[in-house]
């Protein structure tokens, strides 16, 4: 196995699961996915006929509509994407009929050159690949061909998997260092990530190769967008509809271009972008086999992980450019922390699996997934977060859409797609980075194993992987035992064994034997409740302490708490309980004693000092926020031992 310690080697040790692969019985998760499929995924739907995504595409507007932006179709091709999936494990007619009647309009909609894009094709036909720094245009044909390839493994028909092949080649025929070809790349990176979907699902390494040289060709002089720009003759998308703001977008960092990828040590500019080019150089890494993008992939993640990432597992702390600024710079109240970006992050996770097993990848997909990602999304499954704050005064509530509509098709595409994130297999072997409910179906020596994964997670702190079917022979079940596990116990095949005999280095207890039907492997650790303190340079949480238990983030909200929670102090030593939520069914929150601070007198300035007295707190998930109400919410509380020692 590649370890983190030997950096001139890529080894692909597992991938992910296939859709389809797994039936999902998981107490937590399953409930939501089902919400997702039930309502999310209609609730979307409805949204384009609302707006006018379809009709533009189709180029029959009706009045009223608005105009296309440039990023539509990528909305509508992470839906498909997203009810592929669910298709994948959940047959539904009706959904896979309105799947059906989108796909044909797209198809209608493709050139007879293979291009396919709703704005330049209704609103700007001699503008095609003129506005790459801007205009998404690469991006949304990286959605399409995502959708393309999930589509296919989910129906396995090539309805779509056709339009987009076609669309990609027109893509490999135009861009590329040859005679005549543009030698340039999109602004927002996506296509790159899935060129290698798509090489994968059609067996053509030619899809790599361009995805390659895209990855190879960023940040390299001359720089391609000045020369663009002098080309086109004219400001760009962006200059066009943010007249008089110089948009972060001109940088080069914003865009990752700064300098070739081998030489990029920080994330920098706008994170989801980052996130999806770091996926896609994991992507090729493990391709093609490329020790050198493994190592800046390294690098990239030491600093993200050590420096610019919230407690949450959230990733972008400013609004200005939806993205980093410098290191520990991770203001609470104005945190961006998009839900698209720590989808991005929980991706770029995944990948560092399969070439890197070691659980810190693992913890943080597991602590991004947990907070930063569903809190994106209601608890009725129809209305989203496009930022993420830790904090708020109060006044903030989900949307039911957005003009900018990136976030929901993106989370219901991760939630539809979920068991590829938890499960991976290796040769003969099962690997569980995240323990989710399932029946799981791997391809091993002389056919399929299944296996029965059940948890009292996330709440709970038991494991069990029970072997259902196997065609005999040897089998190697993994599991991650998550960094923040404590008073660890197993249990292999009925007999108590040493858990610290069997965890490697990388953080995964495996155990290889000749598995028989019913042969069982259960892990148990005692989920318990953590004070967390930032570093220092944090300077924004001086003073301040946040809850965790198990994967969760804790928060303190208004309704549970009354007003004025900066008030609030959390003694380093109260006993915790967990509670039921008012108002949140199937909710573990927190209560403890605590103090408040009141601020005696009247006025701006006072002559009376402040004074504390004992209160009750009540936390709650920080995902399950803002489901009582726009009312105010904080992450990180007063440190009592800290604070004012009046």
């Amino acid at each position: 196995m590649t370890t983190l310690t030997d950096p001139s080697v890529v080894t692909v040790t597992s991938r992910p699961l296939a859709p389809g692969s797994a039936v999902l019985h998981d107490a937590f998760w399953a409930p939501r996915i089902e919400t997702v499929r039930r309502r999310t995924l209609p609730a979307q739907r409805d949204q384009f006929d609302r707006v006018g995504h379809l009709r533009a595409l189709a180029g029959t507007p009706a009045p009223g509509d608005a105009a296309p932006h440039v990023f539509w179709d990528s909305d509508v091709a992470k839906w498909i994407e997203a009810a592929s999936y669910s298709l994948a494990a959940h047959p539904d007619p009706e959904l896979e009929a309105r799947v059906d009647e989108v796909v044909a309009v797209l198809a209608a909609a493709q050139r007879p050159d293979g291009y396919l894009n709703t704005y330049y094709t209704t609103v700007d036909p001699a503008g095609r690949f003129t506005d790459l720094r801007d205009a998404h245009e690469l991006y949304c044909a990286g959605h399409l061909i995502e959708a393309g390839v999930a589509h296919h493994a989910a129906t396995g028909r090539t309805t779509l998997l056709d339009v987009v092949r076609r669309y990609a080649d027109l893509v490999e025929r135009t861009f590329g260092t040859g005679p005549g070809q543009l030698r340039g790349y999109d602004g927002h990176e996506e296509i790159e990530l899935a060129l290698v979907k798509l090489a994968r699902a059609t067996g053509e390494e030619r899809y790599l190769r361009l995805a390659a040289y895209f990855v190879d060709e960023r940040g390299r002089e001359p720089y391609f967008f000045d020369e663009e720009a002098r080309r086109r003759g004219t400001p760009g998308w962006f200059a066009e509809h943010f007249a008089g703001v110089e948009h972060p977008g001109r940088t080069r960092e914003y865009l990752q271009a700064h300098v070739p990828v081998r030489d990029q040590h920080e994330a920098v500019g706008h994170a989801v972008r980052a996130m999806y080019l770091y996926s896609a150089m994991t992507d090729l890494a493990a391709g093609t086999g490329d020790a050198s993008l493994l190592r800046a992939c390294r690098r990239l993640w030491d600093h993200l992980a050590t420096t610019r990432t919230y407690v949450t597992g959230g990733i972008g702390s400013s609004a200005a450019n939806e993205g980093f600024t410098r290191d520990f710079d991770l203001p609470s109240e104005t945190a961006y922390a998009e839900t698209c970006a720590a989808i991005g992050l929980v991706m770029w996770a995944q990948r560092m699996l399969t070439v890197d097993r070691d659980r810190r990848y693992g913890d943080a997909l597991e602590r991004t997934l947990y907070n930063a990602v569903l809190s994106g999304l209601s608890a009725d499954g129809e209305e989203f977060f496009y930022d993420n704050p830790l904090a708020s005064r109060g006044g903030i509530g989900r949307h039911r859409w957005f003009e900018v509509a990136c976030c929901p098709p993106n989370i219901a595409r991760l939630l539809t797609s979920l068991p590829s994130y938890a499960f991976a297999h290796g040769e003969d072997e099962l690997v569980v980075h995240l323990p989710l409910g399932a029946e799981v179906t791997i391809p091993v020596t002389g056919g399929t194993a299944t296996v029965r994964v059940e948890t009292d997670g996330p709440w709970g702190g038991r494991t069990s992987l029970r072997v259902l079917d196997t065609p005999g022979g040897r089998l190697t079940l993994s599991l991650r035992v998550p960094g923040w596990a404590r008073g660890l116990r197993m249990r292999v095949a009925g007999h108590d064994t040493d858990p610290g005999r069997l965890l490697g280095d990388d953080g995964y207890v495996s155990v290889t034997r000749d598995w028989a039907v019913g042969d069982e492997l259960v892990l148990e650790h005692e989920p318990e409740v953590r004070r967390v303190w930032a570093d220092p340079r944090v300077t924004t949480e001086a003073q301040h302490v946040a809850l965790t238990c198990g994967p969760f983030v804790y928060a303190a909200e208004e309704v549970d708490n009354g007003p004025s929670l900066v008030d609030l102090r959390i003694p380093r030593r109260a006993a915790v309980e967990r509670v039921d939520v008012p108002g949140l069914p199937e909710v573990t929150g927190l209560r403890l004693g605590g103090e408040r601070v009141e601020h005696p007198g009247d006025g701006l300035y006072r002559t009376e000092p402040p004074r504390r007295v004992p209160a009750e707190v009540v936390l709650v998930p920080y995902y399950a926020w803002a489901n009582r109400g726009a009312g105010e919410m904080r992450v990180w509380l007063g440190d009592a031992e800290e604070a004012f020692p009046g």
